[in-house]
């Protein structure tokens, strides 16, 4: 498979018809070399652990998160799959064949986004979910990132992804720079052999880089993964807010384009059941519990945290690892 026959056939699984190259402007950079040990989003105060799925079939979902993204069955049963990468759970599946599927005007999940170690692994996988034909929704050149996107068997969004280096992130009074430029992808495969695919499943380092959620209004969503759960602001656009700890570009997105003025989430339906944030610091999380209880947040108590609900009921958990 030649790089050109691989573009096209990358634009016909993502349903485009042309790819411009991506501007001049957007730095090179391949990221953390391998074997260096947790990529920037792994290394902040806070970071993404992992999530909790409702799945109507959960053998189609589970086999689509280890044939297509290379995760790990770590456990099996008629009710759960636990699947992630080098012994670290990342996701986690609920069988409820009874539940209908979530609408995508609800508040809930937009995309579950798997971070690779390097810019080297997406052009890997990449050449693998084109020579497997899997089915596409986009790609972009974000700046700070690289990404590609596509959705689950139950319309679960998902992006995998590849950051560039910190040091071509480009900020201004607190605010990252990001774009939503077009992938520039021969230069992305130029890494790797695109006739011969070679990826046999998820990397060693292969994390949750971030959670990008539908809520019903940013404000509300604001108060809480900012005033309360302590999330810092990294960037805003319409319709669209962008949090993080440590100066990360982004561990939290939040949206409202479909789902504005959203109200409560219906729990029987499919999608996100809950995800989880993690710290090493003690402080932080006591810091969380004491926020939440003083906002009047009910919260349930966990071994080594606490679970309290957004205003739109999507559930997150905090702790300490």
């Amino acid at each position: 498979m030649t790089i050109d026959l691989t573009r096209r056939t990358l634009l016909q699984l993502a349903g485009a018809t042309s790819l411009a190259i991506a501007a001049a402007a957007a730095a090179r950079a391949e990221g953390a070399p391998q074997g260096s040990g947790p990529t920037y989003a792994g290394r902040t105060p806070m970071r993404v652990g992992m999530v909790t799925l409702r799945v109507k079939n959960l053998d189609k979902v589970a086999d689509y998160y280890r044939d297509v993204i290379g995760l790990t069955v770590m456990e099996r049963s008629a009710s759960v799959a636990k699947l992630g990468t080098s012994g670290v759970t990342l996701l986690v599946l609920e069988a409820r064949p009874e539940a209908a599927i979530e609408p995508r005007n609800a508040a809930g999940l937009y995309h579950t986004a798997f971070l690779m170690p390097t810019r080297k692994d997406l052009a890997r996988w990449l050449v693998q979910a084109a020579s497997h034909r899997v089915t596409l929704s986009g790609f972009a050149d974000h700046l700070v990132s690289e990404s590609v996107y596509l959705d689950d068997p139950e319309g679960n969004g998902i992006e995998v992804y590849a950051d560039r280096d910190p040091s071509h992130w480009q900020w201004s009074q607190g605010s990252v720079k990001m774009a939503s430029n077009e992938l520039d992808v021969p230069d992305l495969l130029s890494l790797t052999n695109t006739r011969v695919p070679d990826y046999a499943g998820a990397p060693e380092g292969l994390r949750i880089g971030h959670m990008h959620l539908r809520v019903g209004d940013l404000a509300q969503a604001g108060n809480f993964y900012h005033g309360t759960i302590g999330l810092d602001p990294t960037r805003s656009r319409s319709g669209a807010a962008f949090l993080s700890s440590g100066r990360y570009h982004h561990h939290l997105g939040m949206n409202v384009w479909q789902s504005q003025g959203a109200g409560p989430r219906d729990d029987q339906t499919t999608g996100l059941a809950w995800f989880s944030l993690v710290t090493e610091k003690p402080d932080i999380l006591a810091a969380q519990e004491e926020r939440l209880r003083k906002g009047g947040v009910q919260i349930t108590m966990l071994a080594g945290g606490v679970e309290a609900a957004d205003p739109w009921g999507t559930r997150v958990r905090l702790l300490r690892v």
